[in-house]
Parts: C-alpha cells; sequence; structure tokens
C-alpha cells in the first residue's frame, strides 16, 4: 500500500483522471448490480405466468408489459455500462500516457542531475531497462487499479448489505470469504516480490550488456566474442527462467488452495440458496437474483489474483524506479568542492582559473592528483603534458565541475556557483567525439540550438567539415547515425571541433582533439584552432609535441602531482619530463619509441 501511496503522491497531477474513472467505475458497477433484480423480477413474473398458463388462466396485460418494461431495463443497463465502460477505459488511457510521460519525464531529469560518480558505476543499458520496465509495471497497474478498485469495493459491500437484508448466514459465509483469501494472497505476496526482484536484477544485468555491445558491436566482432556474449546473455536469462518455475509454482500452489476454500465457502452459500428456495423462504426470481449477485461477489475475490500479481509487478518496479529517484547527489558525490568564483573581486590581475591544493581520487582507491596548484591567466594557452594515467584529463573533469574535489580549491573567474553557468563557459572537443544521432548539423549546434546555417557553414568551414560534407547527398542534413557510425574517426573529430568553435565560450578545453586526424586533416582543423584559441584561455591536452610547442606555458604532471611549469623553452632544458619528451622523439631505437608512447604523446 506505501507504493501505492507513494506513486499517486508522485503523479497527483492525474487526480481528474483517477476521480473520472473512479466515477465511471461506480456507474459500471450500478448499473451491473440491477442487472440481478431485474432479472429476478422478471423470473417471478415469468413463472407466475406460466403457472397461470397451467392453470387455464390467458397471460395479463399487465405481465406482457411488465416483462417488457423490464427488457427494456436491462438494454438500458447494458448501453450504460457499454457507453460508460468506454468513457472510463478512454480516461485510463489517457491517464495511462500521462503518467508514462511524467514518470519518465522525471526519471530523465534525476538522470540528468546525478553526478559523474553514479555513470561511472552503472550500465547505460540497465538504466535504461529500468527506465522501461519500472513505468510500464507501474502504468499497467495504476490503469488496471484505477478501473477495478471501485468496481470491487462497491461490489463487495452492496452484495453484503443486500445478503443481510435477505439472509444473514449468506453475509457471513462472504465475511469469512473475503478476508481468507486475501489472507492467503497476503501470504503469497512476500516470497512472489522476493524472487520477482531477483528475476528483475537479471533482467536489467543482462539488458545492460546488450545496449553495451550493441553500442560496441565492432570491437565484438573484432574479437570474435559473439558466442560468449550470448551464452552471457542466455545464462541471465535462463536464470529468469529458473526464478520463474520455482515462482510460478509457488504462486499456483498457494492460489489452488486459496480458490479450494473458496469453492468450499460459495458451496455453502449456494446450499443455503436452494434450500431457503425449496422451503419456501426465496421466491424463483430471489434464487436467480441471489445466485447472480453471489456471482458478482465472487467475481472481486477472483479478480484480486490478477490484481495482486500486478500490484506485486507495479510494486517491484516502483522500488527500482524510487530508488533511484531518492538518490542524492551530495552523497554520491561527498563532501569535496566545486569550480566556484574567486573569493577576491573579479579583475583583470584575477586569473582566469586557479587550483589551490586538490586532492582527488576515484571512488575510495588512492589519490589521482594531489596537491595540485597552478594558475591560468587569461588568454593564455597552457598544455598538459605527463604519462598515460597521469591525470591530465582528471583535470579537465574537475574544471568541469563533473566531479568533486577531496580538498582544495577550483576558482574560475566569471562563474557564479551554477554549474551549469560554468559548462557554458567552457568549449571542449574530448578525445572521443561523442556525437549524437541526428544530423551534421544537429551536432555542429548541439551547444547552440539557435545557430543559423550560416553560422554552420562558417564554422564547418574552419574545422575542414566543409571537405566532406560536400560529398553527401544531403550535405548538413545528412543522418550519421548512433554515435556517428557513419563517418570515420577524423570526420567525427572535426565535427567535434567545429561543435565548440560555434560554441564560442571565454575557456576552451582541448583533451587530444587532433588525436584522430590524418596530417591533412590536423594541418587544415589546427589552423581552425589557433584561430579559435585566439584571446581564449585554452587548456591543451595533446598527442603531439607539434600541437604544444607554441603554448604559453606547460605543465608536467608524474605520479598525480605537478613536476613543472614553464615556457616551451624552458622546460625544453629542464632535464624534466617535457625535455625527455623532446629527446625521446628524436630517437630511433625501438625503446624511446616505446618509452615516448608511454606518455600518449607523438611528434
Amino acid at each position: 500500500m506505501s507504493a501505492l501511496v507513494r506513486i499517486l503522491r508522485f503523479t497527483r497531477s492525474l487526480t481528474p483522471y483517477y476521480i473520472g474513472i473512479m466515477i465511471s467505475a461506480a456507474i459500471v458497477t450500478a448499473a451491473g448490480l440491477a442487472v440481478p433484480f431485474i432479472t429476478g423480477r422478471a423470473t417471478d413474473i415469468v413463472v407466475d405466468a406460466v403457472t397461470a398458463i397451467a392453470g387455464g388462466n390467458d397471460v395479463s396485460e399487465t405481465a406482457i408489459r411488465s416483462v417488457l418494461l423490464l427488457a427494456l431495463a436491462l438494454l438500458a443497463a447494458s448501453l450504460i455500462d457499454t457507453v460508460v465502460s468506454n468513457v472510463g477505459g478512454y480516461w485510463g488511457d489517457v491517464m495511462s500516457a500521462k503518467m508514462r510521460a511524467i514518470l519518465s519525464t522525471r526519471y530523465f531529469d534525476k538522470l540528468l542531475n546525478l553526478p559523474q560518480r553514479y555513470y561511472d558505476n552503472e550500465l547505460t543499458g540497465t538504466i535504461v531497462s529500468r527506465l522501461n520496465r519500472s513505468i510500464t509495471e507501474i502504468t499497467n497497474f495504476m490503469k488496471s487499479f484505477s478501473n477495478m478498485f471501485v468496481m470491487l469495493i462497491l461490489t463487495t459491500l452492496s452484495v453484503l448489505v443486500i445478503s443481510i437484508w435477505y439472509y444473514w448466514p449468506l453475509a457471513l459465509l462472504l465475511a469469512i470469504a473475503y478476508p481468507t483469501y486475501f489472507w492467503l494472497t497476503a501470504l503469497t505476496s512476500r516470497k512472489w516480490q522476493r524472487i520477482e526482484g531477483e528475476k528483475n536484477e537479471h533482467v536489467d544485468i543482462a539488458s545492460g550488456r546488450f545496449a553495451e555491445v550493441v553500442g560496441q558491436i565492432k570491437v565484438v566482432k573484432s574479437f570474435a566474442r559473439e558466442s560468449s556474449e550470448l551464452e552471457h546473455f542466455k545464462d541471465h536469462f535462463g536464470n529468469t527462467v529458473t526464478l520463474t518455475k520455482e515462482q510460478s509454482a509457488y504462486w499456483h500452489k498457494m492460489d489452488t488452495l486459496r480458490r479450494a476454500v473458496l469453492n468450499v465457502i460459495f458451496f455453502g452459500i449456494y446450499l443455503l440458496i436452494f434450500v431457503r428456495t425449496v422451503q419456501g423462504h426465496f421466491s424463483p426470481g430471489e434464487m436467480v437474483m441471489l445466485i447472480q449477485l453471489m456471482a458478482l461477489a465472487r467475481e472481486p475475490v477472483t479478480s484480486l489474483s490478477w490484481v495482486v500479481d500486478t500490484a506485486q509487478r507495479a510494486i517491484a518496479g516502483s522500488r527500482s524506479y524510487f530508488e533511484v529517484m531518492e538518490l542524492d547527489p551530495a552523497k554520491i558525490e561527498g563532501t569535496g568542492g566545486r569550480p566556484h568564483a574567486p573569493s577576491i573581486s573579479d579583475g583583470p590581475d584575477v586569473p582566469m582559473i586557479s587550483f589551490k591544493n586538490v586532492r582527488f581520487g576515484y571512488d575510495d582507491a588512492d589519490d589521482v592528483l594531489d596537491g595540485i596548484s597552478f594558475e591560468v591567466d587569461r588568454g593564455e594557452r597552457i598544455a598538459f603534458v605527463g604519462e598515460s594515467g597521469g591525470g591530465k584529463t582528471t583535470l579537465i573533469n574537475l574544471l568541469m565541475g563533473l566531479y568533486a574535489t577531496r580538498s582544495g580549491d577550483i576558482e574560475v573567474a566569471g562563474i557564479d556557483a551554477d554549474l551549469m553557468t560554468l559548462r557554458q563557459t567552457i568549449g571542449v572537443v574530448f578525445q572521443d567525439p561523442a556525437l549524437f544521432s541526428g544530423t551534421v548539423a544537429e551536432n555542429i549546434a548541439y551547444g547552440k540550438p539557435d545557430a543559423t546555417e550560416e553560422e554552420i557553414a562558417a564554422v564547418a568551414r574552419r574545422a575542414a567539415v566543409d571537405s566532406f560534407v560536400a560529398k553527401f547527398p544531403n550535405g548538413y542534413e545528412t543522418l550519421i547515425g548512433e554515435r556517428g557510425m557513419k563517418l570515420s574517426g577524423g570526420q567525427k573529430q572535426r565535427i567535434a571541433v567545429a561543435r565548440a568553435m560555434l560554441k564560442d565560450a571565454p575557456i576552451l578545453v582541448l583533451d587530444e582533439a587532433t588525436s584522430a586526424l590524418d596530417t591533412k586533416s590536423e594541418r587544415l582543423v589546427q589552423a581552425g584552432l589557433d584561430d579559435l584559441m585566439r584571446g581564449r584561455t585554452s587548456l591543451i591536452i595533446a598527442h603531439r609535441l607539434s600541437t604544444i610547442a607554441e603554448v604559453d606555458r606547460i605543465v608536467t604532471l608524474k605520479n598525480g602531482r605537478i613536476d613543472e611549469i614553464g615556457t616551451p623553452a624552458q622546460l625544453a632544458s629542464s632535464g624534466g619530463i617535457y625535455a625527455e619528451l623532446l629527446a625521446l622523439q628524436n630517437s630511433s631505437s625501438k625503446a624511446d619509441r616505446k618509452r615516448l608512447r608511454d606518455f600518449e604523446v607523438i611528434g
């Protein structure tokens, strides 16, 4: 019940639909309850007429008129049921669609606001599977529940009251049947939900892996891992079959017990009705009416089995859903700090970016960065050099507020405490271009959705995108496929560069931005990047030493700490990491070339 209350509270804007559906259900219930009385009365009239004919009398016009009116009453009840149930069904469909929209939108909104650490520990496919499964189960239950709840309650109460009026032992037996069935159902529910949770876990893991494999299908095929991936997938769904066998066997065993108890109780009810009729306490019409009422009374109980089944799925699904909705971003991220505005007033002497004794590590692992301190002036170009895993990209992630520091401060001039404002001031080109399905134009304009065609074309020329787009039949409206799968690595990278150019942010981050380009493309893109960096604060992580030869300063990182800071000329003769790289670049030995690759930098 608590899960139901949470769902209702979460979707309180749908209250008018809930009320409308319940009113229509009440009308349909009333029309259904009228039928036994109408047929009962008609039965008495017909029996009296047949008795009169058997006694040699003619059928009276009153009897004919009465059965005609009763037939019309049955027609009216049927028409009311038909019309109102369809109106309620329409409201239920709209309510279900709106609920799906509300729950899905809030789930997506929650995911968008969770920190990067959450995604580091979750499979994308699992997140998507949880959304589809949970919300489908919740909406299916709420639709059926809102339609059936009022009918079940009103039918049950009405039949109990009528039974008391006609013969109280009938109501007593019904009063025994309902709680007994509910109690047996509650016993079934606990174990059923536990197994359902285990099944959901297997489905989510399998679905997560499925999405990952589809997204990396080239890698799977290249390493001939199709069979092992299929086995992994089959194992999880095989486990769901095993669990379903246990779950279903238990459910049906308990359902057999519940229904057997119900059969015995209703045997007693029908026996009482038949005996009372034979004894003359009930007329034939009253007997027919009571039998039909008992059938109506039995329907809510037997329907409860299906309602409980959908309710249990909804409860299990809502548990997964609300686990995500109740996540506290602050607890996931920890107590560390994010970039913020400088503590002193803004001015020309205030550095654009300042790292002050910053420490950072992933989850509970050791520090990746330890005691990082440096400043970047406005308009300065600064490059980061170091061995693979030395923390270069981590510095960029911290600057963008994707992770919180363990200690220390990061100050960025011209922003407030809002991370959205911070990220709007940074244009970034990642090593992985990370394009979206859609057109070339849409991907270029991702950071500036209101860009004109002329603006898109202008940055495309600067980033050397126009040279290959011109060969596409649909030009900038060409669909590039999921993650840009229809493009080469260099083409995707050039689009990513154009996207950063169009954003035109005051801070530019180039995380190995030209790593996927051939020499010709690199020259074209580098010319555009040089133009883009002019007058901007630029942070560069580069594969090629040639791309950082013209920077103002270089920061070298070693084992998560700053080793040196200086101009390229200063560090070239210092004997540090940069000097080592220059020497390795000019060496022809295999050992030196291998050592050079460890730095992810080539000449």
